[in-house]
């Protein structure tokens, strides 16, 4: 068994409402609630699309749905490992844009020596008592940021294309060409820029 990840987006100031400690508590158990709709079986989830939840939290979080990742959270921690395979080969400009994008996502940037900080700590409080934390988390400033980044990394991504080829394509796993590269970060530009436009932060839930 592996983990899992489901990533929202949501209205920080409805979570202020909370002490730190009860914010993600409060973020899981709207997610989990019937009302919702989001458990209905005969409700499809779209693939590379959202799911916005129905009743008295309906206009304050949101779901987004991944391509080809089937709730996993190994195709991100996959896309890391491929960057770090072919970063050193980038274009400086797109080697730039690309760490601070992925650092600020789901990268541990091991090859940089330089771990990035939990931007959501104070936030979320540190309670070891919470039975499940979070694998990516951005307060609406660093998503503004990051949304920022997105918009002047993309139209450059595909000149990647040839470097990952040689030295990061791999024909098995979850990451195994460019495109399943490009389309991971292009999914991930769509919940940057939604969540920038709504002034939310941004929440991958561990499962």
């Amino acid at each position: 068994m592996g983990v899992d990840m489901t990533v929202l987006i949501a209205d920080w100031s409805w979570l202020e409402r909370v002490p730190p400690r009860d914010r993600l508590p409060r973020l899981r158990e709207a997610w989990y609630a019937d009302e919702t709709g989001l458990w209905d079986y005969d409700v499809p989830s779209v693939e590379g699309d959202w799911s916005w939840p129905r009743g008295d939290n309906a206009s304050f979080f949101a779901l987004y749905e991944f391509r080809r990742t089937l709730g996993s959270y190994k195709p991100h921690f996959w896309a890391g490992e491929r960057w770090e395979a072919v970063r050193d080969h980038a274009k400086p400009v797109i080697r730039t844009d690309l760490d601070t994008l992925l650092l600020g996502l789901f990268w541990q940037g091991s090859c940089t020596g330089v771990e990035p900080p939990d931007p959501t700590a104070d936030f979320f409080g540190d309670d070891p008592g919470t039975a499940y934390g979070k694998l990516v988390s951005q307060p609406p400033d660093g998503v503004r940021e990051l949304a920022s980044t997105w918009e002047r990394l993309a139209p450059r991504l595909d000149a990647l294309r040839p470097d990952f080829t040689r030295h990061a394509a791999s024909p098995d796993g979850w990451i195994p060409d460019f495109d399943a590269f490009a389309g991971l970060l292009e999914d991930w530009g769509r919940v940057l820029t939604e969540a920038a436009q709504r002034g939310w932060g941004v929440v991958g839930l561990k499962e």
